[in-house]
């Protein structure tokens, strides 16, 4: 069992930055995948990014690639996203997920993961 926490976001301006952070209980969070997801109003939830169990390998969905960063701190038993030259468009909620042994080619699926955190609203002005 995973419980996660997601915290850091809030209202920024075009143009800037946040670095949102999942925190989590539970002793499999080391050894488990992460993904952080997001929900924009009246769109599906979509896959933003994943790492894998120890941090050596990270995966993006091909138009975050370059503005976002996933990491993880096993010792904090944290995970993080950080945002740069954020668009309005990425206004949505930021959701971080957790499993274990998810098939990178499965990782952008909503159903591959078990846990979820219960969001973080993210809101970019214009």
């Amino acid at each position: 069992q995973v419980q996660l926490v997601e915290s850091g976001g809030g209202l920024v301006q075009a143009g800037g930055s946040l670095r949102l952070s999942c925190a989590a209980t539970g002793r499999t969070f080391s050894t488990s995948g992460m993904g952080w997801f997001r929900q924009a109003p009246g769109k599906e939830r979509e896959f933003v990014a994943a790492i894998n169990w120890n941090g050596d390998n990270t995966y993006y969905a091909e138009s975050k690639k370059g503005r976002f960063t996933i990491s993880r701190d096993n010792s904090k038993n944290t995970g993080y996203l950080q945002m740069n030259s954020l668009k309005p468009e990425d206004t949505a909620v930021y959701y971080c997920a957790a499993d274990a042994n998810i098939p990178p080619r499965l990782m952008y699926r909503t159903s591959s993961w078990d846990y979820w955190g219960q969001g973080t609203q993210v809101t970019v002005s214009s």
